[in-house]
């Protein structure tokens, strides 16, 4: 692709097609984060009931809004979310999750984080657990956080 071509976008294709066999999905963007204690321990919360895979158990984070980056999307939410403050400069891109559920694919960035101010407090009234790595398998997660659970206690 040319310099011309590659800075307009010209080569790209506004609705590629499908693999073989699957129906265009709109892709969802949610950014994730493993958030680490001192202790080494992960943050997990519980999706609350009346939501997508209500019951699971999954790494804090939430949706990438129009013109926002992950990080931002991260500080965002984790202030909203669990009352905590993070400079993006402490979220580390670890891995990204690649996943084709019924109705739209999903694509998760997931960062590391080991530094925040504040108490973690579950302010939208999930349920939050800081569990070992070894033992996150033990947790039921939506399809796409699970392959990211082995990698997690790769690092860790």
């Amino acid at each position: 692709m040319s310099i011309s071509t590659a800075a307009t976008g010209a080569d790209l294709h506004p609705n590629p097609s499908p693999l073989a066999g699957e129906k265009v999905k709109p892709i969802v963007l949610v950014a994730a984060v493993a958030l680490i204690d001192p202790d080494g321990r992960v943050l997990i919360a519980e999706r609350p009931a009346g939501k997508h895979l209500a019951g699971m158990w999954e790494f804090p984070g939430g949706k990438v809004q129009p013109g926002e980056t992950p990080e931002a999307a991260l500080v965002r939410e984790l202030a909203e979310e669990l009352g905590i403050d993070v400079h993006a400069s402490c979220l580390a891109p670890f891995t990204f999750a690649s996943h084709a559920y019924p109705d739209f694919h999903l694509l998760m960035p997931l960062y590391v984080c080991r530094k925040w101010s504040g108490i973690v407090i579950a302010r939208e009234g999930q349920q939050l657990k800081w569990v070992r790595p070894a033992h996150l398998g033990d947790f039921e997660m939506p399809p796409a956080d699970k392959p990211l659970v082995a990698m997690l206690r790769d690092l860790l």
